[in-house]
């Protein structure tokens, strides 16, 4: 019997962790570490894009970069509200 792991569970699990965190400090470090991590996803996809696909995905990614940059002074309380809500979407699309 083989299991994978579904890429909505990692996120879901990732964002129970920022929940979790009883420790300010480090809740806000997670939050952070999880901004870098999409942003080395979002350059890391781009760069592979084609130059005609890059054109077309021009809007998208910079929203993605917008949304990320607007996320990297949260506060605590923010980053475990901004988690408990990405967890519900998730919950939802299940």
């Amino acid at each position: 019997m083989t299991s994978s792991v579904k890429t909505d569970d990692v996120i879901f699990n990732f964002f129970k962790q920022i929940c979790d965190e009883k420790d300010d400090q480090k809740c806000v470090e997670l939050g952070k570490s999880w901004i870098n991590a999409m942003e080395t996803n979002l350059s890391t996809l781009e760069a592979n894009l084609s130059r005609a696909d890059k054109l077309k995905h021009k809007d998208d990614i910079q929203s993605n970069r917008d949304h990320l940059n607007s996320l990297k002074n949260k506060t605590s309380s923010e980053w475990r509200d901004y988690a408990t809500q990405c967890m519900v979407e998730i919950l939802n699309r299940k």
